[in-house]
């Protein structure tokens, strides 16, 4: 019984093997003229079968070289593997036909295409970001060199969603710091740079109230737990990022968190001053002391 209906299966592969070998696309591939798989590749093209399409045009680009036929067979070829989200080939593909076919009324569409191609690969914003820095700058050169391209609307548009997946990436990574900044003191440290870092980079992020306040705290919970000899010039730093905070985000849900962070601070130092004070009177004391003799035996 299990071999009758294994035969059925290879009797079925045999006959849909046997009836691909003998479709049009199949002799087309086979038998026909470069003149004749040109035309069936544009007529696969219009019917958005960019997988047939695709073929015959990547077989014809060799043969056609020199031709009036191999700018556009060059050209389709790559929208080809973009339409079937080939996007690293296609971008190889467009940027390699703007490089060669430099004066062709396609060259602007072409370099428009490399970059949106690198657009579409780039990864989600919790992965290396390294492709959006790729795309961003493609995209960017473009507008530079078509300032009044029909497609500028669109490269400005994923520009800015790429910017926004790096400022999510940086500030998913500030606040990663943050978070581990319990477990260890280089954390408090590296959060601090990292939020710096943030800020300068995206100014007008959403992000930048909440960072702001993380930075005090991060700076503050960084000076508890440091050495006394580095203590002070910690909470006088918190206390900087404090009045900066609370500068530029007054009715911000976080003020009061952060001016007890600053009460506490102003208390530290204070205190820090008088230990300190403590210490030098009593140098001074030691100082003034005159020196024992001892007698000779």
């Amino acid at each position: 019984m299990q071999q009758r209906h294994f035969g059925k299966i290879l009797l079925g592969i045999c006959v849909m093997f046997l009836l691909g070998s003998c479709s049009p696309f199949a002799k087309l591939q086979k038998s026909g003229s470069d003149d004749q798989k040109y035309k069936g590749a544009l007529e696969y093209y219009a019917k958005r079968d960019w997988y047939r399409a695709g073929l015959l045009f990547e077989e014809l680009i060799p043969v056609l070289k020199g031709s009036n036929e191999s700018e556009m067979a060059q050209f389709y070829y790559a929208y080809t593997q973009f339409h079937q989200q080939q996007y690293l080939l296609s971008a190889t593909l467009f940027k390699k036909f703007y490089e060669t076919f430099a004066r062709s009324d396609y060259a602007q569409e072409a370099m428009y295409m490399y970059a949106y191609s690198l657009y579409k690969d780039t990864p989600s914003f919790n992965l290396d970001q390294s492709n959006t820095l790729t795309a961003t700058s493609a995209l960017q050169d473009f507008i530079n060199a078509y300032p009044d391209s029909k497609y500028k609307e669109d490269a400005t548009k994923q520009i800015l969603e790429l910017r926004g997946k790096l400022e999510r990436k940086a500030y998913e990574k500030a606040l990663l710091y943050y978070k581990t900044s319990g477990f260890n003191i280089a954390a408090y440290k590296s959060a601090v740079v990292a939020i710096n870092n943030f800020q300068k980079e995206f100014p007008d992020s959403e992000y930048n109230e909440e960072l702001a306040f993380k930075k005090v705290d991060a700076e503050f919970r960084l000076a508890q737990n440091s050495l006394e000899t580095k203590q002070k010039e910690r909470y006088q730093e918190a206390i900087s990022y404090h009045q900066a905070f609370v500068d530029k985000y007054p009715n911000s849900k976080y003020v009061k968190q952060s001016e007890k962070m600053y009460e506490t601070s102003q208390k530290e130092i204070e205190r820090l001053d008088k230990l300190e004070q403590e210490r030098e009177k009593e140098r001074e004391k030691h100082k003034n002391q005159p020196a024992k003799v001892t007698a000779a035996n």
